[in-house]
Protein backbone atom coordinates (compact mmCIF):
# COMPACT_ATOMS: atom_id res chain seq x y z
CA UNK A 1 0.00 0.00 0.00
CA UNK A 2 1.49 3.62 -1.32
CA UNK A 3 2.22 5.98 1.51
CA UNK A 4 -0.57 8.55 -0.27
CA UNK A 5 -3.46 5.68 0.19
CA UNK A 6 -2.13 4.94 4.14
CA UNK A 7 -2.84 8.77 4.72
CA UNK A 8 -6.23 8.59 3.12
CA UNK A 9 -7.05 5.77 4.81
CA UNK A 10 -5.97 7.14 8.58
CA UNK A 11 -8.16 10.55 7.36
CA UNK A 12 -10.77 8.52 6.27
CA UNK A 13 -10.91 6.36 9.95
CA UNK A 14 -10.41 9.95 11.77
CA UNK A 15 -13.35 11.27 10.28
CA UNK A 16 -15.39 7.88 11.22
CA UNK A 17 -14.89 8.62 14.41
CA UNK A 18 -15.18 12.04 14.69
CA UNK A 19 -18.79 12.21 12.92
CA UNK A 20 -19.99 9.09 14.29
CA UNK A 21 -18.40 9.08 17.48
CA UNK A 22 -21.62 10.38 19.29
CA UNK A 23 -24.13 7.62 17.97
CA UNK A 24 -20.98 4.89 18.88
CA UNK A 25 -20.88 5.64 22.56
CA UNK A 26 -23.94 4.97 23.68
CA UNK A 27 -24.33 2.10 26.16
CA UNK A 28 -25.47 -1.24 25.01
CA UNK A 29 -28.76 -2.45 25.76
CA UNK A 30 -29.50 -4.10 29.15
CA UNK A 31 -29.78 -8.05 29.36
CA UNK A 32 -33.40 -9.26 29.50
CA UNK A 33 -34.77 -9.37 33.12
CA UNK A 34 -32.10 -6.71 34.41
CA UNK A 35 -32.91 -3.27 35.35
CA UNK A 36 -30.78 -0.01 33.94
CA UNK A 37 -29.34 1.00 37.15
CA UNK A 38 -28.74 4.72 35.26
CA UNK A 39 -32.54 5.18 34.90
CA UNK A 40 -34.17 8.53 35.92
CA UNK A 41 -35.37 7.72 39.39
CA UNK A 42 -38.77 9.84 40.47
CA UNK A 43 -37.10 11.76 43.17
CA UNK A 44 -34.65 12.99 40.16
CA UNK A 45 -37.14 14.16 37.57
CA UNK A 46 -36.89 18.03 37.44
CA UNK A 47 -37.86 20.57 34.96
CA UNK A 48 -35.40 20.50 31.98
CA UNK A 49 -35.00 24.41 32.47
CA UNK A 50 -34.90 26.64 35.33
CA UNK A 51 -38.01 28.12 36.91
CA UNK A 52 -37.96 31.94 36.66
CA UNK A 53 -39.83 33.56 39.69
CA UNK A 54 -42.00 36.70 38.66
CA UNK A 55 -42.45 38.98 41.64
CA UNK A 56 -46.23 37.44 44.22
CA UNK A 57 -46.39 34.60 42.11
CA UNK A 58 -46.14 31.11 43.16
CA UNK A 59 -44.08 28.41 40.63
CA UNK A 60 -42.88 24.92 41.50
CA UNK A 61 -39.10 24.79 42.29
CA UNK A 62 -38.79 21.06 42.78
CA UNK A 63 -40.83 17.59 43.42
CA UNK A 64 -39.93 14.14 44.14
CA UNK A 65 -42.41 11.02 44.16
CA UNK A 66 -43.83 12.21 47.65
CA UNK A 67 -43.37 16.15 48.36
CA UNK A 68 -43.18 19.43 46.20
CA UNK A 69 -41.80 22.74 47.12
CA UNK A 70 -43.50 26.24 45.44
CA UNK A 71 -41.74 28.98 45.51
CA UNK A 72 -42.98 32.95 46.02
CA UNK A 73 -40.96 35.36 45.24
CA UNK A 74 -41.65 39.11 47.27
CA UNK A 75 -39.27 41.89 48.24
CA UNK A 76 -37.33 40.30 50.08
CA UNK A 77 -37.56 36.82 50.76
CA UNK A 78 -38.47 33.17 48.78
CA UNK A 79 -41.53 31.95 50.87
CA UNK A 80 -41.48 28.26 50.44
CA UNK A 81 -44.27 25.99 50.83
CA UNK A 82 -43.31 22.33 51.40
CA UNK A 83 -46.73 19.69 50.61
CA UNK A 84 -47.08 16.07 50.07
CA UNK A 85 -48.02 14.66 46.45
CA UNK A 86 -50.21 12.42 47.93
CA UNK A 87 -53.01 14.57 49.84
CA UNK A 88 -51.23 18.00 49.18
CA UNK A 89 -51.05 18.61 52.79
CA UNK A 90 -48.18 20.94 53.88
CA UNK A 91 -45.16 19.30 55.75
CA UNK A 92 -44.09 21.14 58.96
CA UNK A 93 -41.03 20.12 59.57
CA UNK A 94 -38.04 22.15 61.28
CA UNK A 95 -35.51 20.06 59.89
CA UNK A 96 -35.15 21.54 56.70
CA UNK A 97 -32.18 23.49 55.09
CA UNK A 98 -32.20 25.36 52.28
CA UNK A 99 -28.72 26.22 49.88
CA UNK A 100 -28.27 28.38 47.06
CA UNK A 101 -25.11 27.49 44.66
CA UNK A 102 -24.04 25.44 47.67
CA UNK A 103 -23.88 28.23 50.40
CA UNK A 104 -26.10 27.61 53.62
CA UNK A 105 -29.11 30.12 53.64
CA UNK A 106 -31.17 31.50 56.89
CA UNK A 107 -34.77 29.45 57.47
CA UNK A 108 -37.15 31.60 59.09
CA UNK A 109 -40.48 29.19 59.47
CA UNK A 110 -43.59 31.04 59.37
CA UNK A 111 -45.70 31.34 62.41
CA UNK A 112 -48.44 30.03 60.91
CA UNK A 113 -46.93 26.60 60.27
CA UNK A 114 -47.36 27.21 56.63
CA UNK A 115 -44.65 27.90 55.00
CA UNK A 116 -40.43 28.94 54.94
CA UNK A 117 -39.04 32.31 54.03
CA UNK A 118 -35.46 32.75 52.76
CA UNK A 119 -33.38 35.52 51.99
CA UNK A 120 -33.85 36.29 48.39
CA UNK A 121 -30.41 38.36 47.72
CA UNK A 122 -28.75 35.38 46.50
CA UNK A 123 -30.99 34.41 44.06
CA UNK A 124 -31.23 37.64 42.36
CA UNK A 125 -29.91 38.06 38.58
CA UNK A 126 -30.16 37.08 35.27
CA UNK A 127 -28.55 33.85 35.97
CA UNK A 128 -30.48 30.50 37.18
CA UNK A 129 -29.14 29.69 40.93
CA UNK A 130 -29.00 25.92 42.28
CA UNK A 131 -31.22 25.35 45.27
CA UNK A 132 -31.25 22.08 47.43
CA UNK A 133 -33.79 21.91 49.49
CA UNK A 134 -33.24 18.87 52.14
CA UNK A 135 -36.70 18.12 54.32
CA UNK A 136 -37.05 15.42 57.26
CA UNK A 137 -40.31 14.20 57.32
CA UNK A 138 -41.59 10.69 58.36
CA UNK A 139 -38.42 9.41 59.09
CA UNK A 140 -36.85 9.92 56.20
CA UNK A 141 -34.28 12.79 54.50
CA UNK A 142 -35.49 14.08 51.27
CA UNK A 143 -33.18 16.47 49.24
CA UNK A 144 -34.80 18.33 46.92
CA UNK A 145 -33.10 20.06 44.13
CA UNK A 146 -33.85 22.55 40.97
CA UNK A 147 -32.16 25.48 39.12
CA UNK A 148 -34.34 29.28 40.33
CA UNK A 149 -33.44 32.72 38.69
CA UNK A 150 -35.49 35.43 39.95
CA UNK A 151 -36.42 38.82 38.24
CA UNK A 152 -35.21 41.94 39.20
CA UNK A 153 -37.79 43.84 40.08
CA UNK A 154 -38.21 47.71 39.73
CA UNK A 155 -37.04 49.66 43.21
CA UNK A 156 -36.54 52.37 44.00
CA UNK A 157 -32.91 52.23 44.73
CA UNK A 158 -32.13 51.02 40.89
CA UNK A 159 -33.91 53.92 39.71
CA UNK A 160 -31.81 55.97 41.71
CA UNK A 161 -28.48 54.31 40.95
CA UNK A 162 -29.65 54.64 37.14
CA UNK A 163 -29.73 58.37 37.59
CA UNK A 164 -26.29 58.58 39.66
CA UNK A 165 -24.60 56.99 36.40
CA UNK A 166 -26.49 59.02 33.94
CA UNK A 167 -25.11 61.86 36.38
CA UNK A 168 -21.33 60.79 36.36
CA UNK A 169 -21.33 60.57 32.26
CA UNK A 170 -22.66 64.26 32.59
CA UNK A 171 -19.94 65.13 34.90
CA UNK A 172 -17.36 63.03 32.56
CA UNK A 173 -18.62 64.95 29.38
CA UNK A 174 -18.36 68.31 31.34
CA UNK A 175 -14.65 67.94 32.57
CA UNK A 176 -14.26 67.00 29.15
CA UNK A 177 -15.66 70.10 27.06
CA UNK A 178 -13.91 72.61 30.21
CA UNK A 179 -10.90 70.58 29.21
CA UNK A 180 -10.61 71.01 25.61
CA UNK A 181 -12.02 75.29 26.33
CA UNK A 182 -9.42 75.43 28.30
CA UNK A 183 -6.75 74.55 26.51
CA UNK A 184 -8.10 75.92 23.13
CA UNK A 185 -8.00 79.39 24.81
CA UNK A 186 -4.54 78.71 25.99
CA UNK A 187 -3.47 78.18 22.35
CA UNK A 188 -5.19 81.19 20.93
Amino acid sequence: MSPLARIRQVAACTALVFLAGPGLAADPPAPAGQAVQGAQSPASAQPAGPVRLAPNTAAQIAHSALLSVEGTATADTLRLTVRRVSDKRLVGSDAITVTVDGRNQAITRESGGGGYEVPISDLRGDQPRDVEIIVAHDGIREILSGKVAVAEGASADSLLRDHKQVAWWILNIVIVLVAALALSRRKG
